[in-house]
């Protein structure tokens, strides 16, 4: 099932999409909620209403019913207001690469555990502009990467079963000012300003009994779901970047197992996969110099557009605006 919030009415509107069109879920059962948080929190109860009605759509059986163009709507961020958000570090082949770039070894703690940090759950953003200060313009750089939601309370989550607690899959960009994280990461703190800006996610979650025919084993030594969804990005039409999903070493229910450590996860978490190998301008630029010192860095500007597109999750895309301020943190450095 495709689940995908709208602005209807300048309110939030939660919808099914079948075949291109949308249907308002509490248009198609009185108990379905109008949002995607309702929807999260009561999980058990009305995922199965949702999938019965879906289903009647799809063999006809809802009558004097018609569906809103999926393309004619302003699309919001499928989860509009996440209770939190972290992201993961999951892609091997692109840690390794941004070390090697940066000619030091592949750390070896990558390999016993995986790692994540939380992100500013009130930038989330779905389809369309993202405003950047001029701060941010200093090395902007998208990053390629899929998220989940929780759909159930869980703490002290176990890896083996951690896959439960996943209401479904969507497409992240995790916008990174790259000037700003590295100044603060130099102090051992962070990523923040760097990150905290804007978070795309979008343009659907897709539940995962939609995604079973993409699934795989997991790596060795690893549990949880995997699956075979190629992943590539677009910046003004030109493909940069390609990978898939089933390149993660560390899976979903991995992560999960060490977020819920001691800690409540709540309906509405999102957690992001981390950026899959060439994901994000800052691996390209790195390999770029590493094979060729006179390679010409390239960093997102005003005005580009950005199209993310991940088998079965459809395509995120969003655009580049520059606020109207001349602010900026780096000017008034003391030093």
């Amino acid at each position: 099932m495709k689940l995908v919030t709208y602005l209807k009415h300048d309110h939030a509107q939660l919808a099914i999409l079948v075949n291109g069109l949308l249907y308002d879920v509490d248009s198609l059962h009185p108990d379905l909620p109008v949002s995607m948080s309702m929807f999260l929190n009561y999980w058990e109860d009305v995922f199965p209403l949702a999938k019965a009605a879906e289903k009647r759509i799809i063999e006809g059986g809802i009558r004097n019913l018609s569906g809103t163009p999926f393309n004619e709507v302003s699309l919001l961020a499928p989860v509009p207001h996440p209770t939190s958000c972290r992201d993961g570090y999951a892609f091997r082949q692109h840690v390794a690469a941004a070390r090697r770039n940066r000619k030091v070894e592949m750390i070896p703690e990558f390999d016993q555990y995986p790692i994540f940090y939380f992100t500013n759950h009130n930038s989330i953003q779905g389809p369309g502009d993202v405003y950047c200060m001029p701060d941010h313009f200093q090395k902007l750089d998208f990053e390629l990467e899929a998220a989940i939601v929780i759909n159930q309370p869980g703490r002290n989550i176990k890896a083996e079963n951690a896959d439960a607690y996943i209401a479904g899959l969507m497409i992240m960009n995790d916008l990174s000012a790259r000037t700003l994280q590295m100044e603060e990461m130099k102090l051992n703190l962070g990523p923040a300003k760097g990150k905290d800006f804007a978070t795309a996610i979008g343009p659907m979650l897709v539940t995962l009994d939609e995604l079973e025919q993409y699934e795989i084993p997991c790596k060795q030594g690893h549990t949880g779901k995997t699956w075979n969804m190629k992943m590539t990005c677009k910046v003004n039409g030109i493909e940069v970047s390609s990978g898939n999903l089933g390149d993660m070493d560390w899976t979903f229910a991995e992560i999960i197992e060490r977020c819920s450590y001691g800690v409540n996860l709540l309906p509405g978490d999102v957690i992001g996969s981390g950026t899959v190998g060439t994901g994000c301008f800052l691996e390209l630029n790195g390999t770029g110099k590493f094979n060729d010192p006179n390679y010409q860095e390239q960093w997102l500007k005003e005005g580009d557009k950005i199209e993310m597109e991940i088998t079965g999750l459809g395509i995120l895309e969003n655009n580049i605006v520059k606020e109207d301020s001349d602010f900026s943190l780096l000017e008034i450095k003391k030093m």
